[in-house]
């Protein structure tokens, strides 16, 4: 008797074997290689002394890591070699870039409190896009959980735009670190920030919403850095406070006092006449 052959599907993992032999999407890969151009190049001006450079690189590859995946999603052409290769890029502009930058600009003088701020800012990067990565598609596209890398490299990033001369002291250079080190829990946490993916630009808005993104637009022209610093001061503490209100308006309120349950008793005996 002839055995029958058994067809098998092919899995996830030969799904995206064959989608790399069918070739890899080609407009947002250079996208993310021009992310990733950006975090070396701002590496290598951080190294020899060039940190406004460096900055200002650091941003465009934040610029460029948010359109990747918008085009990737208006073009219809997301990957999951796509997703893996952005995060690689993403721990090379977003990761050691910053790192050394802050190192650079002024960590150094605090000694082992330097180094050990920037390499646990790297491994706390690397920790949070690995965890993205496999969680991905299983939680709320509304939230990131934790803070998003780019948004902890933007805030080493604009600390040392804002305030270009290094920290005077070793006091001031370990409080730097401690913020550097801060930054990196944020990122490693559970704290849900928003995303802004759910956000519609195709809907009507009314006139002030229109002015009111006027007005922004106008300040982040005129006062570029103090605006870039707000926003990113906001966003950081907008997860931690988000979560504080949500916790305390959770609160069970005071319940009343609970009355003993009704029982059945016998009838109450009548006075004895002799005994009032």
């Amino acid at each position: 008797m002839r055995a029958r052959r058994i067809r098998r599907f092919p899995g996830p993992r030969r799904s995206g074997r064959y989608s790399l032999r069918r070739g890899i999407y080609l407009l947002p890969s250079l996208f993310t290689v021009g992310n990733m151009l950006c975090g070396f190049a701002a590496t290598l001006y951080a190294i020899h002394g060039q940190l406004e450079h460096a900055c200002w690189l650091i941003l465009l590859a934040a610029l460029l890591d948010g359109l990747d995946g918008r085009i990737a999603r208006l073009t219809n052409s997301s990957s999951e070699f796509g997703r893996e290769y952005d995060s690689l890029a993403d721990v090379v502009s977003f990761g050691i870039a910053p790192a050394v930058l802050v190192y650079q600009w002024g960590l150094h003088d605090a000694g082992r409190w330097g180094w050990a701020a920037t390499f646990l800012f790297l491994v706390a990067g690397s920790v949070r896009l690995a965890r993205y990565n496999v969680k991905a598609g299983l939680e709320d596209r509304r939230f990131f959980v934790g803070l998003p890398i780019p948004a902890g490299a933007g805030a080493l990033t604009l600390m040392v735009l804002v305030n270009p001369e290094p920290p005077s002291g070793r006091p001031l250079a370990i409080a730097a670190s401690f913020f550097v080190f801060l930054v990196s829990v944020l990122m490693v946490s559970t704290i849900r920030y928003r995303s802004f993916k759910d956000w519609n630009l195709r809907r009507r808005l009314p006139a002030t919403a229109f002015f009111l993104f006027a007005l922004i637009l106008a300040v982040f022209v005129f006062t570029p850095l103090p605006a870039m610093a707000f926003l990113c001061g906001a966003f950081l503490l907008g997860g931690p406070a988000e979560m504080f209100i949500r916790k305390v308006s959770r609160r069970p309120a005071a319940t009343p006092q609970q009355t003993r349950p009704f029982q059945v008793t016998s009838a109450p005996t009548p006075p004895d006449p002799e005994h009032p």
